[in-house]
This record gives C-alpha cells, structure tokens and sequence, in this order.
C-alpha cells in the first residue's frame, strides 16, 4: 500500500484544501495498487483524523513510523530502505525515518512541521496529522489539532506527564478534539511496570476530568518493539485494553452526525454571477441542512429571503446539508456579500459586537495593547476595537490566574470588542462561527487561534473619542469615485473595512456602522493603506477625507 505524503498550508483553513487534494490522489494510488493486486481494498469506517502529539524526545515519529510499518501501510521501496538504514540500539529498524521528512528533522531528531499520511488499514482510512513536540512550534501543533477527530497524546513512561503534554492536551480542548487517547510509550525501559503505567494513566484521566474530554483512554506501547501497537503485548499481560491501532478502528468521528442535525449555518464565501440572470452566494454548509424553497436569513440585516436553486459541480441539488460546497440562488437579491452568515429565521443567531474567548498565543510577538489586530471569524474579518487579557492557565497547576498581557505558547481568556456587529457564537454550539484567528492587522500575520466562550448581547458603549465610521463618510471620502451599483457598493464596503483597519494602526479608536456587516477585504490593498498611515500618519487620514 501506499503512503501519501504532503506538507499542510499555513493556517487552519488551507489545510481544508490539502487534505481533499491528497484524498482525491489517494483514491486513485488505492484503486491502482488493488488493480497490480487483484485484491479489493475494503475500508468499513469512515476516515479518522488522528494528531499525534506530545513533548519533544518521547517517541512520537518512532510511533507513526511503527504504526505504518505494522500496518502495511509501506511501498516495497520504502520498506527496503528503511531495511538497509542504520538500527536503533534496540536492533529493530529506525521507523521514524518514514515520518521526518525535513532535512532539519533528521539532523536534529525532532519534528518542525506538521503533516499529513494518509493510509488504509483492513477496517479504515487513517490520516495522520504528525505534529511537532518542541514548544517552539506549538503553533503548527495547534493549526492540526483544528482538523482532528481524535489525538495520540504521547508521554515517555519515565519522565510521565510533562509541561508541554499539560499545554498540549489544554490546546486540544481549545480546539474541540474531545476523543483523546495517551499513548505512555518506552514500557520496556521501566521494565513493563504495571504500576508505573497506572500512575500515569491516574494523573492523565484527572487531566481529562479537567478539560471534559468525552471519551479518554490510556494505553501502555513500546513504539521500537510494536508491543501494544497492532498486536497485544506479551510483555504486558496484566493491560486487558484494545492495542492502540485496533482502539481508533472504534472511534467515531467527531464531524457528521453533529454538524448534521445542528441549526443551519452557511458562511457566504463570495459572489458568483453568470451572466446577466444569475447572482448566487457560494459557501459551504457548516451545520444542519437547507432545501430548496425554504427560507433563510441573513443574520446581520435580518433580511429573510427564500431559496430558489442550490447549484453545485454543474447540476442542481433538492437538499445540501452539512458539509458540502454549494452556490445558493435566492429568490431575492438581498444585499449579502463575503462575509455574511445565512442562518434558518427559527434558529438565527444574534450578532454581537463583544465576546469572550479562549486564545493559544501563537506570535513570537507578545501582545500589545495598542497594536491594530483583526478577527477572523468564518469568512469575516472585522476589525478589533478593544482587546483585553484577563487570565493565563497555568500549565502545572492547570489553575487561571489574573494577567494582563501574553506571549508565545499562552493560553488565555480575553474580552474581545469589535468594530461592527457580526456573527459570533459559542465554540460549543458550533464550531465554526464559533472559532477564531487573531491577525496582525500590519504584517497580516496569525498571531492567535481560539473559541468563543460566551458572547455578551448587548453592544458595548463606545467610548466618547470613539470615531464613529458612518457610510455617508466613506461614500463622499475614498468611495467619491463610485457608482450606485451592486458592484460598487461592495468595493465601498471594502474600503470602509480597510480605512477602519488604518486608522485602529494609527491609535484611533473607530467603531463602524453595522451597515457595513459583511464587508469583503483585499489584503494587498491593506498593505498599501498601511504603509501610507505609517508613512504620512494623520496627513493621510486627512487626505481621505476622514478628519
């Protein structure tokens, strides 16, 4: 069989992408080797993500690579090299050379990058998400805990649990991955003890009480020997539990049967027009289902409208539900652009201007409270007007307590206010208006991932030297030049979007009218504003028009 191999985009939303790439690759690598073969590749689950992670020097490329060697999941090639490649101490073959892939990797016996293997085992597809352990790259860890359904936490049995295992288990809860396995590897360097395993499994399950892991387990592996991998081990009778690869044959993934039965969600991506008769919204169903004729709203402006065509892949569809890549046609032109949230009118959220979240500080940058920072949230990017540090969780105590600002590798709690009104809601209801990344308005940078905890409803006062950004300004300002059509009035929203964005880098306060609710944005113009503010500061808000 073969292993497909492939490095991920930056950002959690790339990955989304790479992923089906590589799926749609593998389909055909799995429908070739079974042709050469003459046997039929059965898979009878659905595809598990699985992030393997855990602190730097415990074992986990030795893992991965022992998993695809038990499962046969190697080309003839690759077997052979790893064959004549130099053995470990232990005499058995260096597995984790079939995961380090970076030059850097193997010079240094660790892992930079993350990326995703995608194998068939007799009972499932697997897709590995290998992770880094060094704290250093904590950021990548999280970008794929984001696509997980389920993690290998791994600890060395003679070290136990360590302060990164602690930050990356709190990341894990950060990033909704509720099924969660530790894997407490090196068991033949404590002599298979029984009594060293059930203390460490004794201390990972009361960090998983703390965190509300739903389904938790431990498992004793010597990754080098393959005991507790694909086949019980003899050495550790006493352990009655599933090996570890037969465990995740059980588990269920965490996207489906939630996301199916859940509250209509449909983040509009952008706007597709055809010809003069057509105008539909592309996107992709997050949550619950939609049918052709029902009715939607868009939750910002509170127009409803109804349904008329669901378009995907060159046919029209009755039902699209959670999960699929599809234009809506309305049968009303209301005004909704990149950025808006359609919602069932029943079960509609409310959009808020404040929330309260859950960050892991991914910069090197520490936070700065005057800094310009924008939110993503969905297809949304909106402007911060406040952004407020409260608590750090102690990683050794795993205990809050009181801070006021954060670094590299923090997990905080923050109160975050916006500069307009749009679609926010808690991590868990749904996910995906739910979470966030934190961008450095100036360099464009992630400096920050998180979940929303609670949103506060009511819109928070703006302070008296708040500057309020009304349409009339921007339309007589930067939009003097613009028509009245539909085309036009996107490109003002832009650049309202993008004024604000300069003027909260400059130090001013600005809080935009919620007509401006889902404004699109153009980065590469951003990077032009900006550089105009940092060179000409307030000439240029004058030269706007704007003071």
């Amino acid at each position: 069989m073969a292993v497909l191999v492939e490095p991920v985009a930056d950002g959690p939303r790339g990955t989304h992408n790479v992923a089906a790439r590589a799926t749609r690759v593998l389909h055909g690598v799995k429908a070739n080797d079974a042709a050469l073969s003459h046997e039929p590749i059965v898979v009878h689950a659905g595809p598990l993500n699985v992030i393997a992670c855990g602190s730097v020097d415990d074992g986990k490329s030795t893992l991965i690579g022992r998993m695809l060697w038990d499962a046969d999941a190697l080309t003839t090639d690759q077997r052979a090299a790893i064959e004549r490649a130099a053995r470990t101490a232990a005499g058995t073959p260096d597995f984790s050379r079939l995961v380090d892939g970076l030059a850097a990797e193997r010079e240094q016996g660790i892992t930079i990058d993350i990326a995703w293997r995608y194998f068939d085992t007799p009972k499932r597809r697997l897709v590995i998400i290998d992770s880094p352990g060094h704290e250093q790259y904590t950021r990548n860890m999280a970008t794929g805990a984001s696509h997980a359904d389920i993690a290998i936490l791994l600890v060395d049995a003679r070290s136990g649990m360590k302060v990164q295992t602690r930050r990356h288990a709190a990341i894990l809860d950060l990033m909704g991955v509720r099924h969660v396995v530790l894997a407490v590897n090196k068991m033949d360097l404590v002599d298979w003890s029984e009594s060293r395993f059930r203390a460490i499994e004794g201390e990972f399950l009361a960090l998983a009480d703390r965190f509300g892991f739903r389904d938790a387990a431990a498992i004793p592996v010597s990754a080098v020997l393959g005991d507790g991998i694909a086949r019980r081990s003899k050495n550790m009778v006493w352990y009655a539990g599933l090996p570890l690869l037969d465990h995740l044959h059980e588990v269920s993934g965490r996207q489906g049967a939630e996301d199916a039965s859940g509250s209509f969600r449909f983040p509009v991506q952008m706007v597709v027009r055809a010809g003069q008769d057509f105008r539909g919204l592309a996107g992709t169903v997050t949550s619950g289902a939609i049918a052709r004729g029902e009715e939607v709203v868009d939750v910002v402006s509170g127009r409803r409208t109804r349904v008329r065509r669901i378009v995907t892949m060159g046919h029209d569809l009755d039902r699209a539900g959670a999960g699929q890549a599809v234009v809506l046609q309305l049968d009303t032109d209301i005004d909704v652009s990149r950025g808006a949230v359609l919602a069932a009118p029943g079960a509609a959220p409310v959009a808020v201007r404040s929330f309260a979240a859950r960050l892991v500080w991914l910069s090197d940058q520490p936070f700065e409270r005057g800094r310009g920072y924008l939110v993503r949230m969905a297809t949304d990017l909106v402007p911060v007007a406040s952004l407020d540090i409260s608590r750090h969780l102690d990683l050794t105590t795993l205990a809050e307590r009181p801070a006021l600002t954060c670094s590299a590798n923090d997990i905080a709690v923050a109160r975050i206010e916006l500069g307009r009104a749009t679609v926010v809601e808690a991590f868990a209801n749904q996910r995906e208006t739910g979470s966030l990344m934190l961008v450095d308005a100036v360099t464009g940078a992630s400096v920050a991932g998180g979940v929303v905890v609670e949103t506060h409803a009511a819109a928070p006062k703006p302070a008296g030297d708040t500057f309020r950004l009304t349409r009339s300004l921007i339309k007589h300002g930067v939009g003097a030049d613009l028509g009245d059509d539909a085309a036009s009035e996107e490109e003002l929203r832009r650049r309202a979007n993008e004024v604000a964005i300069l003027l909260r880098g400059a130090g001013v306060t600005v809080e935009l009218d919620d007509r401006w609710g889902h404004a699109g944005f153009d980065a590469s113009s951003l990077w032009f504003g900006v550089m105009a503010v940092l060179s000409f500061g307030c000439a240029a808000a004058i030269a706007i028009g704007l003071i």
